[in-house]
């Protein structure tokens, strides 16, 4: 058995943006305290919900050495260091493993994309080249790449590849994962309407946008689930559900942070191409968020 990084709920935090485009760091270091004192058990720094793609390599190393020194090992900080380049994601993870991080999340490459023997090489070279240990990330709707379940068991045999974050959304696949794997590799659900369904196969817990406006109810859907409370976790999820699915009626992270704007942190814009949501979205997400008193 390989030691778990987190059980629980991770945010996926998002990255706040100035009105010209800039990181504002008070607000990213306002919303890690929020999480982490509202119950979120690790927190993910650039990842997809943090904008990653449209960083620059110096505002990418500065978020992560930031989210290091903010967090202070109050809980594990997992940095996004993914790219559909083998050698640049190598030399990043290098860089993370410097800064503090204490895991890597790696995304599959995209655009270019690979087959399952070109995604074996790719995690190995990755792994071999730092001792901190991996999340892969299979998010095959924005990648076009897939992590086929015996991809999983092959690559789980290194000695720090301990997880997968699977955002796929085929319940099938993720019971197979489980079923290869075992103990060798750890399974974070990647979507926060499936929190419950993946955990009950054996999960560990969410890397989560949710987290980001309800840190408190993710981490308790995860806690009961862990304690295989599943009708009070389905309680809370259910509760919430119609706010957790009005998260995604836009691009992610569009409507999370319209919605940690409204709900007084200063979030700030996306960065182009992603674009501000229609006013109808607008309305909706308000809506959901009255309905679960986040907002008056």
């Amino acid at each position: 058995m390989k030691n778990t990084i987190f059980t629980g709920a991770g945010v996926a935090i998002v990255t706040p943006m100035n009105a010209d485009g800039s990181i504002n760091f008070d607000e990213l270091g306002r919303l890690i305290d929020f999480n982490i004192d509202n119950g979120t058990d690790a927190i993910i720094i650039c990842g997809t919900t943090g904008e990653s793609a449209t960083m620059t390599d110096e505002e990418h190393i500065e978020c992560i050495k930031y989210a290091v020194e903010k967090t202070a090992k109050r809980v594990p900080v997992v940095a996004g260091t993914g790219s559909n380049h083998t050698e640049y994601a190598v030399n990043l993870s290098k860089t993370a493993e410097d800064l503090g991080a204490d895991a890597l999340l790696v995304v599959t490459p995209y655009y270019n994309k690979t087959s399952q023997a070109g995604l074996v090489r790719h995690y190995t070279e990755i792994a071999n080249a730092v001792s901190l240990p991996i999340i892969m990330y299979n998010v095959p709707s924005r990648t076009g790449v897939n992590i086929a379940p015996e991809t999983c068991a092959k690559l789980a045999e290194l000695d720090n590849i301990v997880a997968v974050k699977e955002a796929s959304g085929n319940i099938g696949q993720i019971a197979s994962i489980a079923a290869l794997c075992g103990d060798s590799l750890d399974i974070y659900s990647g979507n926060d309407d499936q929190i419950i369904p993946i955990m009950a196969l054996g999960g560990k817990g969410v890397i989560s946008v949710l987290s980001n406006c309800m840190p408190f109810e993710t981490h308790e859907i995860c806690r009961l689930c862990l304690e295989n409370s599943y009708s009070e976790a389905r309680d809370i999820a259910f509760r919430i559900h119609d706010f957790t699915k009005t998260l995604f009626c836009d691009v992610n992270p569009i409507p999370v942070k319209e919605a940690l704007n409204l709900m007084g942190f200063n979030a700030g814009p996306c960065r182009l191409p992603l674009v501000e949501m229609s006013e109808a979205k607008k309305k909706q997400l308000s809506d959901s968020m009255r309905a679960v008193g986040l907002i008056k």
